[in-house]
């Protein structure tokens, strides 16, 4: 097992991760201002108390915020939670307020939003795109070679040459896509669709559950239904494909990270999963502990995840302010300043509880819990 790395490397590969990701979300936001006139008053790394910047030709405040876990553009007239013009808005000049984000019509500020998520997954459909490119892509056929005895496959009576065709009505086209429905689903009952001889049969499977430690020392709990695939296949992809082959990679994963939250609402699996930024900075520390191409995929799947978060509809989020407006393209007018200020007061207090059970996650995943136990008994 090689050793977790250090704290001060654990903290170094996390900067390099979340900082270029944060500033790439962020410029998203201040490049969609500037496309339609809205004056940017402040660009933040960080929050908290400024440790440095400088301010632009156009006024714009450039800072690092003391705590890296985040940041912000500031436009004019964006001036409470719920983004709702006041008395301070209405009594600029006009010239001012015409550069102010509530001055633009509601399709501008919808992009302006929106851009920061956008950006994020544009960057990891590129970057996964690269790697579609220089290694190519999976495309081993979902016909079982090896089937392990007494494993799941085997109770299902799968059988070596069987080519699976769907598993609980989703198709199946590569093996990968076998190993990657399990990884997530661990003890799940389903049907498993085979196309054996010509035959199509559905054979019940109970997906297995097996408990892997990494080189880390990390556990994780995951699905294998205990079928090895035949011999492999990497097909190349040109450079013109590898864009596509991007989309889908991040469609995939999207559509696993939609899973596991369904999975953690209904209670199947765990909430003690969810991390924060002290786990993030482990995982970070072991990845560039692996080398380039590790740490690079990591970087795809935080923005990946940096992207799909602000778009939930959640307020405090970008995707809490979307929502809000596609209400008021309904409405033909916003929603009452209360009714937005006390959905705004709901989904920080959200936010803040949803931080302390992944801090209380991290903490434990670090073994703080475990020492301190340990000091006590």
């Amino acid at each position: 097992m090689i050793q977790s790395p250090g704290v001060l490397m654990a903290v170094l590969a996390f900067l390099c991760a979340i900082g270029p990701l944060v500033f790439i979300h962020e410029m998203g936001h201040y490049l969609a201002g500037r496309l339609f006139g809205v004056k940017a008053e402040a660009f933040s790394i960080g929050f908290g108390r400024e440790i440095a910047g400088f301010t632009d030709r156009r006024g714009t405040r450039w800072k690092f915020g003391w705590l890296p876990l985040g940041g912000y553009v500031r436009f004019a007239g964006d001036m409470n939670p719920a983004s709702q013009p006041d008395a301070a808005w209405l009594s600029l000049p006009a010239a001012e307020r015409a550069q102010t984000f509530q001055a633009k019509p509601l399709w501008q500020r919808a992009i302006i939003v929106a851009a920061g998520p956008a950006i994020n997954l544009v960057l990891a459909v590129l970057i996964l795109a690269g790697f579609a490119h220089t290694y190519g892509v999976d495309r081993t056929p979902a016909v079982i070679g090896t089937v392990i005895d007494g494993g799941p496959g085997a109770k299902a009576g799968l059988q070596p040459g069987d080519r699976i065709v769907a598993i609980d009505g989703t198709g199946i086209e590569t093996f990968s896509d076998v190993a990657r429905y399990a990884l997530i689903r661990p003890g799940a009952q389903t049907v498993v669709r085979i196309d054996r001889a010509g035959r199509q049969v559905d054979r019940p499977l109970a997906i297995g559950v097996v408990h892997q430690r990494d080189r880390f020392g990390n556990e994780y709990r995951i699905g294998r239904i205990g079928i090895g695939s035949g011999d492999p296949v990497l097909a190349p992809v040109s450079l013109l494909a590898a864009p596509a082959a991007g989309v889908r990679m991040t469609g995939e994963i999207i559509g696993g990270t939609l899973e596991t939250i369904g999975q953690i609402i209904s209670g199947r699996r765990s909430i003690d999963e969810l991390g924060g930024p002290i786990r993030i900075a482990k995982i970070s520390g072991e990845q560039m502990a692996l080398g380039l191409s590790a740490f690079v995929w990591l970087v795809a799947m935080l923005s990946i995840n940096l992207g799909f978060i602000n778009l939930l509809p959640v307020p405090m989020l970008d995707g809490g302010h979307l929502f809000f407006y596609a209400i008021e393209a309904i409405r033909r007018r916003p929603l009452e300043p209360s009714v937005q200020e006390w959905a705004f007061r709901g989904g920080l207090a959200a936010v803040l509880a949803l931080m302390l059970v992944v801090t209380f996650n991290d903490l434990s995943a670090v073994g703080l819990w475990q020492r301190l136990a340990g000091l006590i008994g």
